[in-house]
């Protein structure tokens, strides 16, 4: 076999390995958003005023529980699991310093308190406000303050 055939599928194969993920990627976001109730949320655990942390992500409304998974990621399970009545949102700011470059554009950044150990949640304003009204809609029975 003559060089530039190696040469040309290897070639194949470099473009190969760099397009099968990008796809997965795209196909795993349209299953995601499929159910609806999607929008990213980008998150960190570190406590506010240290811009590092902040990883990309997508979040997806349930019934009871709203699931979060990475935005760079093939895994359709999510990575937290946050329950309507264990997430309470504090305040709300513009990103600052570096959070600027790590969040998306004209993403907010709110205080949280939850099981999973996440303080601080970054999204649209729009998000922000279904997200508020879906802690605020809990059935009867369970904690509704959860907006301080």
């Amino acid at each position: 076999m003559p060089f530039w055939l190696w040469l040309v599928d290897s070639l194949v194969l470099v473009v190969l390995l760099f397009l099968v993920p990008l796809v997965g990627l795209m196909v795993r976001r349209r299953v995601l958003a499929r159910s609806g109730g999607t929008f990213d949320m980008s998150i960190n655990r570190n406590v506010a005023g240290i811009s590092k942390g902040w990883t990309l992500g997508l979040a997806v409304y349930r019934e009871n529980h709203l699931e979060w998974f990475r935005t760079f990621s093939l895994s359709l399970r999510p990575r937290y699991r946050f329950e309507r009545g264990d997430v309470q949102i504090e305040g709300r700011r513009e990103p600052d310093g570096d959070e600027v470059h790590a969040l998306h554009d004209g993403h907010l950044i709110v205080g949280a308190e939850n099981t999973a150990g996440v303080r601080q949640f970054a999204m649209s304003a729009n998000a922000l406000t279904g997200l508020l009204s879906w802690l605020e809609s809990a059935p009867p029975g369970q904690r509704v303050n959860n907006v301080v």
